[in-house]
């Protein structure tokens, strides 16, 4: 049965590779074109959103990633609900854009999980399922690309050489785990 609170029951590890759900994690695809979106998601944000095809940027406590040329989504795990369980970036990027037609907001949170994963056989883990080539990827800290990992289609964020954030969506995400899980003990 599907888990709605958590998705990995915990954290793996293999050798030179560990695998982790990141919790909680505010996650919110945001799109315009305008320049009046521009400016107001960056005084909303405190960050410019990033607009070079497959990179991100990062603000103090969030992250952006392109994903199309209208299109970004914003992430971070330093967010957490209030009493009401909305976030204060959602309130506030919605006053700022919605409300005045510069764009749209919408809430994500719940429909990806987001896996970290770290270690020098990330990329060969990818790569064994995966159709893109990582060669110039794994060179560029930021880069992000939209794919398909064992047949499943995820956003991954390089943040760093070794260090991979993982977007997959919520239904999808015990088979990508099952296939992680069966292809990582193999590497």
């Amino acid at each position: 049965m599907l888990n709605y609170s958590r998705a990995l029951s915990d954290e793996k590890s293999y050798q030179d590779l560990q695998i982790r759900e990141v919790q909680p994690t505010i996650k919110l695809i945001i799109r315009g074109k305008k320049r009046e979106f521009f400016s107001a998601v960056g005084k909303s944000l405190n960050m410019l959103l990033p607009t070079k095809p497959n990179t991100s940027s990062q603000g103090e406590d969030l992250t952006a990633l392109w994903l199309s040329p209208d299109e970004w989504m914003v992430y971070s795990n330093k967010t957490v609900r209030n009493d009401t369980n909305e976030y204060e970036i959602e309130k506030l990027l919605y006053k700022n854009i919605s409300k005045l037609n510069l764009g749209a907001i919408t809430d994500v949170t719940d429909q990806f999980i987001l896996v970290n994963l770290k270690g020098d056989k990330v990329y060969d883990l990818f790569e064994s399922g995966c159709p893109f080539n990582f060669n110039e990827f794994r060179k560029k800290r930021g880069s992000v690309t939209q794919t398909i990992l064992a047949k499943i289609d995820v956003i991954i964020h390089n943040q760093n050489e070794s260090d991979i954030n993982l977007f997959v969506r919520r239904s999808f995400a015990q088979h990508l785990f099952s296939w992680i899980n069966d292809s990582a003990s193999r590497l």
